[in-house]
Parts: C-alpha cells; sequence; structure tokens
C-alpha cells in the first residue's frame, strides 16, 4: 500500500490581499533549492590495475616505429586507391552504420528530455460551454462558462534528481556516441580485412591458374610417355589427379573471392548484383608495424569508452532512486478570465488566479525504494565488472 502526504497549493482570489509571508516562503524555497546538493555517490572511475608490461617481452626486439601515427583515415597508410574509395563509402552508406547514427540522436533527444525537468512548464487553456439545468418550474436555465487562462508549475530540484538524471542521460549519449564510433571502426576494419583477402585470393587465382596450365602439360606429357610405352597407366592417373585437385583449388578460390566480394558489397550499401571488384593478383606492400604498442592506445578505444560512460551513467542512476526518499516540492501558479461571454471576458470584474506550494512525501511503499536503490547498485556493479573485463581483453 502506497500513501501520500500532500499539502495542497493555497489559492487567492483577486478581493484578498497577498500576506507577506507567501513570498518569503518563497524565497526561502528558492535558497534551499539553490544551496541543494545531489544525492547518491558522485563518480568515481573505477580503478584498473595496469600491468607494467607483458611478460614476452624479453623476446622481442624493437623495430622502427611508423613515420606518424595514423589519424582518421587510417587506411591511407596503405596507398590504395581503390581501398580508399570503398572505406568512404562505408561512411556514406552502410545501413548499420546508419542505425547506429539514429541511436546515438535518439539519446540526445533523451539528454534533452531529461534538461527539460529543470524549467517551469507553462500551459494555456481555453473553453466555453453552455449548459442547462432545470429550474423547478417545468423548464429549464440556461447558462454559459467562457474561460481563458494560463497555468505554471515547478518543481524545484532539491534533492537533485534531475541533475543525476541529466548526469546519467549524459553519459548514456556519450556511450552512444562511442558505439557509433565502435560500429564505424568495425565496419572500415571488415571492409580492408576483406578487401585485402580478396587482394590474396587474387594472387593464389593466378597461381592457380598457372598451376592448372602447368598440369594440363604435365597430363599431356604423360600420355603421350603412356602411349609410347614409357610409363603406365598408374603415371597417366596421378597425372589426372593432380590436374583435377588444382581445377578443384582453382574454383574454391572463386566461391572464396564471390563471398567476400559480396561481402563488401554490403558494407558499402550496394546490392551484390550491381558490385564488381577488379582483379588485382598482386599483393600489397606491407606496413611496418613496431613490436610494441604503449597502453595510452586504449584511451582510444571506443569500445572502452562506451563502457565507462556506462558505469558513470549507472551510478549516476543510483542518486536517481535515492532521491525517491526525500519530500517532492511543487510551485504552481495560475491566472485567467473566467466569465459568461465572450463579449466582457476579459475585464477586472472576471479575473481569477492562484498561486502556492505543494508537498509531498511518501510514508509507504513496502520496500519499493529500497529495491529500486539496490537494482540500481547492482546495476552499477554490473557495468564495472563488464568494463574491467573488456579491458583485460584490450590489454
Amino acid at each position: 500500500m502506497r500513501t501520500m502526504t500532500t499539502f495542497p497549493a493555497l489559492a487567492y482570489v483577486m478581493a484578498h490581499r497577498l500576506p507577506r509571508r507567501i513570498p518569503l516562503a518563497l524565497g526561502l524555497c528558492a535558497s534551499i533549492f539553490l544551496t541543494a546538493c545531489a544525492v547518491g555517490p558522485n563518480y568515481q572511475r573505477p580503478a584498473l590495475e595496469t600491468p607494467a608490461q607483458f611478460k614476452e617481452n624479453h623476446a622481442w626486439v624493437p623495430t622502427a616505429p611508423l613515420a606518424a601515427e595514423p589519424q582518421g583515415a587510417w587506411w591511407s597508410v596503405f596507398g590504395d586507391t581503390t581501398l580508399d574509395a570503398l572505406e568512404a563509402r562505408v561512411a556514406a552508406a552502410n545501413q548499420s552504420l546508419r542505425a547506429a547514427y539514429y541511436a546515438y540522436q535518439q539519446a540526445l533527444a533523451l539528454t534533452q528530455a531529461a534538461r527539460a525537468a529543470e524549467f517551469p512548464a507553462v500551459d494555456a487553456n481555453a473553453s466555453a460551454t453552455r449548459s442547462a439545468s432545470p429550474n423547478g418550474t417545468g423548464s429549464h436555465t440556461l447558462s454559459n462558462n467562457v474561460s481563458l487562462g494560463l497555468t505554471a508549475s515547478w518543481a524545484p530540484d532539491l534533492w537533485g534528481r534531475v541533475r543525476r538524471q541529466v548526469e546519467a542521460s549524459t553519459a548514456g549519449a556519450a556511450a552512444s556516441h562511442a558505439d557509433l564510433l565502435a560500429a564505424q571502426l568495425s565496419l572500415q576494419a571488415t571492409l580492408a580485412q576483406n578487401y585485402f583477402q580478396i587482394r590474396q585470393i587474387d594472387s593464389q587465382t593466378a597461381l592457380a591458374r598457372d598451376t592448372v596450365t602447368a598440369y594440363e602439360k604435365s597430363l599431356q606429357l604423360t600420355q603421350n610417355r603412356y602411349a609410347a610405352g614409357v610409363v603406365s597407366r598408374a603415371d597417366v592417373a596421378q597425372a589426372q589427379t593432380q590436374l583435377a585437385n588444382a581445377r578443384v583449388q582453382q574454383a574454391a578460390f572463386g566461391v572464396q573471392r564471390a563471398q567476400l566480394e559480396h561481402a563488401i558489397a554490403v558494407l558499402t550499401g550496394t546490392p551484390a548484383s550491381s558490385f564488381d571488384l577488379p582483379r588485382m593478383p598482386s599483393l600489397p606492400q606491407p606496413q611496418a608495424i613496431p613490436a610494441g604498442l604503449p597502453a595510452q592506445l586504449l584511451l582510444r578505444r571506443p569500445d572502452l569508452a562506451a563502457a565507462e560512460r556506462r558505469v558513470a551513467a549507472a551510478n549516476a542512476q543510483i542518486g536517481v532512486a535515492e532521491s525517491a526518499y526525500f519530500p517532492a516540492l511543487t510551485l504552481s501558479a495560475g491566472g485567467g478570465y473566467r466569465g459568461s461571454s465572450f463579449a466582457n471576458l476579459l475585464s477586472a470584474p472576471n479575473l481569477f488566479w492562484s498561486i502556492g506550494p505543494a508537498l509531498a512525501q511518501t510514508l509507504f511503499d513496502g520496500g519499493a525504494r529500497r529495491a529500486q536503490v539496490a537494482q540500481n547498485e547492482a546495476a552499477y556493479q554490473q557495468t564495472v565488472a563488464q568494463y574491467r573485463q573488456l579491458s583485460l581483453q584490450a590489454f
């Protein structure tokens, strides 16, 4: 059972003078709001155990590092214009990346919605009714009621519930942005891997084609020698088997290339039936890669950034849940005109207004608030564990 203790707003009509205590009370409420602090734990990034070095480092020999660290279009270090054009199409036309982008836009909208709770809400209302009621003489009395007014309400964030919600939404939006970057990086890396696998298959296909040609000549030579009685029938069968295996391998390379070509078409947002990648039988020059990488590169991984921001969002949600233990204050005001016709509606006698605070506090909820806080605390510990596990995998 859930009960609420509510102090209703005090209404004042035009005939009464506003007491001096009301401005003092409103000023006191504003001062309390300005000096209030948000409940719940302040966020601190979870500590990670960073290894000083890998145990295998003693066997590595330092090599010459790259002249410039790749930034942005990292695939340009390969110097392949075809790959550059394909990577540009990923960002422009990939539908999975577009879905991740709109997920980020949703997170930004949720953040803006959370910030909107910091401001007062103002509503306008207008109504016109005509009613009939019996007057006891067998007839009815007709009456008109016309009103036009404005109402405003504001819930001061005394305990930091809105601030913690904004904090959680902001961290969630940052995590969504990191997810977008991670999705983009994953798609670009997958495209590069598929592209170089096609380059490798093209090189292997050229070798397989030369092998088939050589085995065809070998079979012809063996058949000629068999006709001359120099070799046996078993030598001819062996030559035929070698040629058949080489042709099977050549066909398998063709199937693998078609599958990779279709995968690249999907990554670039192109129908597979209309996508064709020219054959490139030569392999690119490999890039120089240093034996070790600094641990600071982990800070550039978007998946780690997303995991850390989710920890911050879960931490803020604890404060949101704890704020339910405290009373909620609402300041409301309204005013307008009410009369029996539109002709003289906007006149002083028809003016009405009201102003006053309302305070509500939950007295008993069967442990619902305590359970909500426990749930958010457990969710926070879950995100911490996921963040640390991802960091271990990254190392």
